[in-house]
């Protein structure tokens, strides 16, 4: 396998671990922010997070930090539900552009670019870029 598909998989791999261990439940993996029923902008839990389970609080905002309505909704909008769609969608890309012996116009090319790397591949790595063993070769 080359490398880049390697090391792509396997930021993948952490990125659904990390998804998975936040979520305690399946049916606790969709999020969304709510204000507070308490309105206490002092004790700093206007906005909040929760499951869709019943008393499912994920997370307390607090106010003094940052926007706490822009964060909590930030987090809700990146729940691990969403994350495990994503991740399998950018597999499901990865499978349609990789190197490939049946490539028409180059052997060990993109199916579909007909080049390796090619720029779908690359521009998914840059999503890793900070991560140890991204290569800047990869860049498109």
């Amino acid at each position: 396998m080359d490398e880049l598909v390697e090391w792509l998989r396997a930021q993948l791999d952490e990125d659904e671990r990390i998804a998975r261990a936040a979520s305690w439940a399946d049916d606790a993996n969709a999020w969304h922010a709510e204000p507070s029923p308490f309105n206490a902008r002092s004790a700093g839990q206007r906005w909040y997070v929760e499951d869709a389970m019943e008393d499912g609080v994920v997370s307390h905002v607090d106010p003094r930090a940052s926007d706490d309505e822009g964060v909590a909704r930030h987090i809700a909008e990146w729940d691990p539900a969403r994350v495990l769609r994503e991740i399998n969608a950018k597999r499901q890309i990865l499978d349609e552009h990789r190197p490939s012996d049946l490539a028409v116009y180059r052997p060990h090319g993109c199916p579909l670019c007909h080049t390796w790397p090619c720029p779908t591949a690359r521009w998914l790595t840059t999503v890793y870029a900070d991560r140890p063993g991204h290569r800047e070769e990869w860049r498109p």
